[in-house]
């Protein structure tokens, strides 16, 4: 996958997480995956249609949702993914997408993206739309965050 098509994602989460109360970031490692993605707890879908089409699946750990949901809250404490919990993390998310499609833009490349869809529980997977997935894992304050990225170019 063209860097191009992957690095409007780490910008985005160097530019918003410090603006929601994240200190530190840091971009851990790249890899591929197949095209079935394993949860690891939460998992939140967006889909991407412009000039470029396909999903970011941003996942992580249920209490890393927890803690990622009390940041976004000033702190409040989270003891359980409750609906308030939940439209904290999607919101995240939609924030960052949003970001990354401004990004885009500025490179020339237009896209649109979804409402977030929040999924989580234990033992499910996410087929995505195209046989790779790009896997991008950040830490946010040590709390690892992976940016699941499957393109199609139009």
């Amino acid at each position: 996958m063209d860097a191009k098509l992957v690095n409007p994602f780490i910008e985005a989460f160097f530019s918003v997480m410090p603006q929601v109360g994240f200190s530190e970031i840091k971009k851990k490692a790249v890899s591929v995956k197949d095209k079935n993605i394993k949860s690891i707890g939460v998992m939140i879908n967006l889909g991407i249609v412009g000039d470029i089409r396909g999903n970011v699946i941003y996942g992580m750990d249920i209490e890393s949702a927890k803690q990622v949901a009390s940041k976004m809250m000033m702190g409040m404490p989270v003891d359980e993914l409750n609906d308030m919990a939940q439209s904290a993390i999607s919101e995240l998310t939609n924030m960052l997408t949003a970001n990354a499609s401004t990004n885009f833009s500025n490179v020339g490349t237009n896209i649109n993206i979804s409402t977030p869809a929040l999924m989580y529980g234990e033992e499910f997977q996410v087929k995505m739309n195209t046989d790779k997935v790009l896997c991008i894992e950040i830490l946010a304050d040590n709390i690892p965050i992976e940016i699941n990225i499957a393109f199609n170019k139009i």
